[in-house]
């Protein structure tokens, strides 16, 4: 049986506000076959990358940020919101469809000439994830490919990542 990954996808009207069309990776969690699937293909494409670290913004590229980076048997980094890490952090600001935000690593995190595959849920407007590409490269990393289960290619956040290995499973290209 083949599995559709856009069927797993709920789109909610007007969150986190009026006028934003909210896709919901929710129903593609609470099925293993289709979470399996995505996990499947993320590797698939980058495996002959030999990705030395997994960087992810929260929260939820941390859901499959870990299962990545476990199964390429690589480093798991956060990229957090400000003040949630404990130890010497670097922070980063980028705007989002949403605000203008933060967040931060360890200045640990990365090591000199990690080869890093950064993931995350959504590829929107490109902020969040080029201020991940930013922060990595600023800490020595090397941008092995960026993968991201949803892309809304209508605002064009690919645009902010040209010279880079853009992955993704479902695109859309208008918002519904």
């Amino acid at each position: 049986m083949k599995i559709n990954l856009e069927d797993k996808i709920r789109t909610i009207p007007d969150f986190p506000k009026k006028g934003i069309m909210f896709k919901d990776i929710t129903p593609l969690l609470q099925d293993p076959k289709a979470f399996h699937l995505v996990i499947e293909k993320i590797i698939d494409h980058f495996k002959s990358k030999k990705i030395t670290a997994i960087v992810c913004a929260e929260s939820r590229g941390f859901i499959f940020g870990a299962v990545l980076a476990y199964q390429l048997n690589a480093a798991f980094v956060p990229l957090r919101k400000p003040g949630k890490l404990p130890y010497k952090t670097y922070r980063q600001e980028f705007q989002t469809e949403y605000s203008t935000d933060s967040f931060e690593i360890h200045v640990d995190g990365i090591k000199k000439g990690d080869n890093v595959l950064i993931v995350d849920d959504l590829l929107a407007t490109g902020g969040t994830a080029k201020a991940a590409v930013d922060i990595v490269e600023k800490l020595g990393g090397k941008i092995a490919g960026i993968a991201f289960v949803i892309e809304l290619s209508f605002l064009k956040g690919r645009d902010k990542l040209k010279g880079h290995d853009v992955f993704t499973l479902i695109t859309y290209d208008k918002e519904i």
